[in-house]
């Protein structure tokens, strides 16, 4: 039986392996076999799990009742592998907060260590990254609240790091940036743009009002919803340009010292309150170019606010580490 949690007002439905077999979904029985055969289980899967039972959709409200499906543990000990599933039927790389979630549903089962760190292994299809990815988690407490550090490791910065083609370059505090003409012509503000990779591909717009920073509702409205995308979503439901398998879309302005404000619109979901590795890229493109230095960043969004810890070393980052609290919800 699927169960539901929250990470900062991001949703991601849990469920094993063979609960979803006992609904005659068709799911082999290793992680990496089941990336192979994704057409055959994803979306009903994710109807199975993810879907608002007849009559109980609240007005306005998502098409479906959480942001993705996190499919695991494959083994009753650690390593872990799993699988991010996207509302869309695509699989993700990397999510903080589902990796978060899928940390606290462990721990409720009494798998995850408590001691000692754990490494999730998240299996996917996306050619332009390696299969499995690995996080470390540790059970940790911050501030007195019980929760997780996933170690993300070493961002990658720049068109390259994310593939990404045909993008023009500008320039802020010195550190040259891109300017991706799909984003520009939505919003003559969207000029400047970080692209980093901490695991999965991130596109940072770096804004200097709050109101360029575009709300949820506004994204959702019909003509900037489809702009977006046709920019975030690979083909065939995006156009993939600038980048090929498509990217994680964030926007950001300096509030002030060592915070951040930050809106996401994922790839393979669209706006969504929170996300951990956007949160973590955001913090990233923010000391790049000087708005925030190395040590603990703040990244508010409208689910909650992401401490992530900025390692450097010789005047680059060498980790990065988000930390992050889950609940049952459901």
């Amino acid at each position: 039986m699927a169960r539901m949690y929250d990470a900062r007002g991001n949703i991601y439905m849990v469920v094993a392996p063979q609960d979803l077999r006992h609904q005659g979904i068709d799911l082999p029985d290793q992680a990496s076999d089941a990336v192979q055969t994704r057409q055959a289980w994803a979306l009903a899967a994710i109807e199975a799990c993810c879907s608002w039972a007849p009559g109980t959709q609240p007005p306005g409200s998502k098409e479906h009742r959480s942001d993705g499906l996190l499919v695991g543990p494959f083994q009753s000990s650690p390593p872990f592998d799993l699988l991010i599933v996207n509302t869309d039927g695509t699989l993700a790389e990397r999510s903080g907060n589902g990796l978060t979630i899928f940390s606290q549903a462990l721990s409720d089962q009494g798998l995850l260590p408590s001691d000692e760190a754990c490494v999730l292994k998240v299996h996917h299809d996306k050619a332009d990254a390696v299969s499995p990815g690995e996080t470390s988690v540790k059970s940790a407490e911050v501030e007195g609240v019980q929760g997780f550090w996933l170690d993300l490791g070493r961002p990658g910065f720049g068109p390259d790091a994310v593939s990404a083609v045909g993008v023009e370059t500008a320039v802020l505090n010195g550190r040259e940036l891109s300017c991706v003409e799909q984003l520009s012509a939505l919003n003559g503000a969207w000029s400047r743009s970080q692209f980093a990779r901490v695991g999965n591909p991130h596109c940072v717009t770096l804004v200097d009002r709050v109101e360029d920073l575009p709300g949820n509702e506004l994204m959702r409205e019909p003509a900037l919803n489809e702009g977006l995308t046709r920019i975030a979503y690979a083909m065939p439901t995006g156009a993939g340009r600038p980048c090929p398998a498509g990217i994680n879309l964030q926007w950001a302005m300096h509030e002030s010292g060592q915070q951040v404000l930050a809106r996401v619109f994922e790839r393979g979901e669209g706006p969504t309150a929170s996300s951990g590795t956007s949160a973590t890229a955001v913090a990233c493109a923010a000391w790049r170019v000087g708005w925030v230095g190395a040590g603990e960043v703040k990244v508010v969004m409208p689910g909650g606010t992401a401490p992530i810890l900025l390692e450097q070393e010789q005047g680059e980052l060498s980790r990065v580490s988000l930390f992050g609290t889950a609940r049952l919800v459901g």
